[in-house]
């Protein structure tokens, strides 16, 4: 757990103990939310788990929604929620559910809680992981790591080791390398990456067989109801890293190729990683004029009024994986810890 989520552990537990989730609310809730979701499975017994935060259990799902639910919030589709934004009129506090990738796990696990709580959800897909030719890195990055008692990378910055012998070694370890990696040009974290995996004998592709839904699924939940499928770029790049032509040609182009592939119109973008580093105003600027009727990012916050003039720049909030509690989604939704890390600022989308 990074330092940015010791904070918001902290956070969350200050606003329990207060009951600021309740009185607070005036202060800093918007007029709704947009999760953000990955993966939704069942705990693995794996102690090394370094993306342990794109998981939540179904169990954990079934709690949050019935507390949304019990604290009479609207479960919206994000159509609804983009509506909303555009055409504010007094409503209740909406919650709109999106899943990023398109795993597997999200139909097995996800969908029969979701139809139990009547709740609509967007699955953003990256048309690489249906077609099996894009990369799960963080998760080659892992399985590598998990593989191997010591890692030795030639980086142009210059080499890094260390060693994994044991399972604080490996969360050490993932943890140096990761923002290290993350800090470079993308081509350069793609080699690293596929060196390391290489030296363990992690195969690419079969990681995204067996992590991702294939087009057949995707075809046959695409129109079902309650259930939108939106963009995800065609290789899931960090947008901001790369040149215009080629952020334009992901954007545009994942559109049309889900268009064909699944016969249903895609109105809405996700931008892969989606912070500041990885989603810039120029990539806005790109999927606007792409004709999507919004684009979500990873950047945390409540949903205001004002974002009707930014739909191309949604915030988001994360059900993150390393905080599976009812404390935590109280605080989510209260909205008041992103009014604290956000410094009282209800819309970010700048640089």
């Amino acid at each position: 757990m990074n330092l940015r989520h010791h904070a918001f552990s902290a956070i969350f537990q200050a606003i329990a103990a207060t009951g600021a989730d309740r009185w607070g609310r005036g202060l800093a809730q918007g007029a709704g939310v947009i999760l953000t979701l990955h993966h939704v499975r069942p705990q693995r017994p794996a102690t090394f788990q370094p993306n342990s935060l794109l998981d939540i259990t179904p169990e954990f799902l079934d709690r949050a929604l019935a507390l949304i639910r019990a604290e009479g919030y609207d479960l919206v589709s994000l159509e609804e929620a983009v509506l909303r934004l555009s055409q504010p009129r007094t409503e209740r506090f909406f919650v709109a559910l999106t899943f990023d990738d398109g795993y597997r796990d999200n139909v097995e696990h996800a969908w029969p809680v979701l139809a139990k709580h009547g709740a609509p959800w967007t699955l953003f897909v990256t048309t690489g992981f249906a077609d099996r030719s894009a990369r799960l890195w963080w998760l080659e990055l892992e399985e590598a790591i998990r593989a191997l008692p010591a890692i030795t990378l030639s980086l142009p910055a210059g080499p890094f080791a260390a060693r994994t012998a044991s399972d604080s070694d490996k969360q050490r370890a993932f943890e140096a390398l990761y923002w290290r990696l993350r800090q470079q040009p993308e081509a350069i974290l793609l080699s690293a990456i596929s060196d390391l995996a290489a030296q363990a004998g992690i195969d690419a592709a079969a990681l995204v067989e067996r992590e991702c839904l294939p087009w057949e699924t995707l075809r046959a939940l695409a129109g079902a109801p309650g259930v939108t499928i939106g963009a995800h770029t065609l290789s899931h790049p960090m947008l901001a890293k790369h040149e215009e032509a080629f952020a334009r040609d992901e954007i545009t182009d994942s559109r049309t190729r889900l268009e064909a592939e699944l016969g249903v119109p895609i109105r809405h973008f996700a931008y892969p990683v989606g912070d500041p580093t990885s989603a810039s105003p120029r990539d806005f600027a790109l999927a606007r004029e792409a004709g999507f009727a919004s684009a979500v990012t990873t950047r945390p916050g409540h949903l205001f009024a004002d974002h009707a003039n930014h739909l191309h720049a949604l915030p988001r909030v994360s059900l993150n994986g390393l905080h599976q509690s009812d404390a935590a989604v109280r605080a989510l939704l209260s909205g008041l810890p992103f009014w604290l890390w956000n410094r009282g600022r209800r819309v970010n989308v700048g640089g």
